[in-house]
């Protein structure tokens, strides 16, 4: 079986939270708000979508040293979907 041909998802819980987005440098912090959240990604909502890189930084606090690594999987509107990376 071909590695993520998987539909199983993580149980998502929904927080609606306050979240920081940080790019590649950890510079300029970018407020977010993580509409949902499992173990393996996270779904946030951001005005500017479309500027975001492929890979970032998600935390929930505005500290660039705290959070997860991402890679944005999909976009819709201002809704982008993340996974967590080591």
């Amino acid at each position: 079986m071909a590695l993520g041909s998987d539909k199983k998802r993580a149980a998502r819980k929904s927080v609606s939270q306050a979240g920081w987005i940080t790019l590649e440098g950890g510079f300029a912090a970018r407020q977010c708000v993580v509409q949902d959240l499992s173990i393996s990604g996270a779904k946030v909502t951001i005005d500017d979508s479309n500027t975001l890189p492929a890979k970032l930084r998600l935390a929930f606090s505005r500290d660039a040293r705290t959070g997860r690594p991402c890679e944005v999987v999909w976009r819709r509107g201002k809704s982008v979907g993340v996974k967590f990376v080591r």
